[in-house]
């Protein structure tokens, strides 16, 4: 028999996590978004979920910090700060832990970010269209290739 789905106080908190992990949300915002006390929101998310807020909350985070250095040249101390942590050496161990590689080391097993950066067909057709020509240079170019002077 399949397990019954959270309940929906508990799913409002995961949203608030999925929205706002960038900013500084604490368990108890989480309980309170949930309409809990912490203490028993806690209990209960960790129960349904498999894991405590805060290690949600912090999954979040790694999660999306790691797409970042997939796909940006942003450092790392900038994509640290971006997405709710405060302390790059933290962070440093956390990412490592969770992703069995540094930061730097994670985003260098990617292709460089600018690889990701889509240039509109009208900017391509710009620069790899021939520069433009007028009807006297090719009059000009012809009288010299039959050998003829040019005035």
């Amino acid at each position: 028999m399949p397990s019954p789905p959270p309940a929906r106080h508990l799913l409002r908190a995961k949203d608030l996590v999925d929205a706002r992990f960038a900013e500084p949300l604490t368990v108890d915002d989480m309980a309170s978004a949930a309409g809990l006390s912490r203490a028993h929101f806690s209990r209960t998310f960790a129960t349904t979920f498999g894991e405590s807020p805060h290690a949600y909350l912090q999954t979040r985070r790694l999660e999306r910090a790691a797409a970042m250095l997939r796909t940006t040249d942003r450092s790392v101390a900038d994509i640290c700060m971006s997405v709710g942590l405060s302390s790059v050496g933290s962070f440093t161990t956390s990412f490592s832990k969770a992703f069995g590689a540094t930061p730097t080391a994670y985003r260098a097993s990617f292709p460089p970010a600018r690889a990701y950066v889509p240039v509109p067909t009208c900017v391509m057709r710009l620069f790899t269209r021939p520069a433009p020509t007028t009807r006297a240079d090719k009059t000009a170019q012809g009288k010299k290739s039959a050998g003829h002077p040019t005035s």
